[in-house]
């Protein structure tokens, strides 16, 4: 059985989406930060930096979730990420690499100096830093977005799920988004899975 540890509106709804997508049968178990049940000893068993997403299947633990999504892809839904070796691949390693590494860091700086971090070494001044840094790294997405419905032609890819999450990331930290980005943002919203995947977190956080 797959169980993703998780929190709402956290980087493991990048998962949750994918695992909606792929109607596999899977569970969600909440991890309330919260409560701080991230620090807790049973927690830390699986994943001892104490964050999330963590993910189980069978005999295999894995942390990361871009980590997670490609292991999901490759196992159990190939057609979420093109085909090993062509220029579809090489251009897709590009985003998710791009995401990670430029596009998300700004928006995660903003929030370990408002919120994650020990209030004594928050610095404000880090909030100005980082949107424009983030503008400037939106700037290059829109550039490199195609005119197409996905990143990388006519599907879906973890690239797209990975992408649509760091914008509604910076949409929360009040960042305004290029026209070609937003548009991309709310058109990738709209899919089902995602709706599912959000609804399964919250229910999950009530029932807790």
């Amino acid at each position: 059985m797959i169980t993703l540890y998780g929190y709402p509106r956290s980087r493991s709804l990048r998962v949750s989406w994918l695992l909606e997508e792929s109607g596999l049968d899977w569970q969600y178990h909440l991890v309330d930060l919260m409560k701080g049940e991230h620090k807790s000893p049973s927690y830390q068993a699986l994943n001892h930096q104490g964050k999330i997403p963590t993910l189980t299947d069978n005999d295999i633990t894995l942390c990361e979730s871009s980590a997670i999504c490609f292991y999901i892809a490759e196992k159990y839904v190939p057609q979420w990420l093109p085909k090993s070796g062509t220029a579809e691949s090489a251009l897709h390693h590009q985003w998710v690499s791009f995401i990670i590494s430029e596009l998300e860091q700004p928006l995660w700086s903003m929030g370990k100096h408002k919120f994650a971090l020990p209030e004594q070494i928050r610095l404000p001044e880090m909030l100005a830093v980082a949107s424009w840094e983030f503008k400037k790294a939106a700037q290059t997405a829109e550039t490199w977005l195609p005119d197409s419905d996905y990143v990388i032609g006519r599907s879906p890819s973890i690239a797209d799920i990975l992408l649509a999450h760091t914008l509604n990331w910076a949409v929360k930290f009040e960042q305004k988004l290029p026209t070609k980005l937003e548009k991309y943002r709310q058109k990738l919203n709209q899919r089902p899975a995602l709706m599912r995947a959000l609804n399964k977190e919250q229910q999950a956080l009530g029932d807790h």
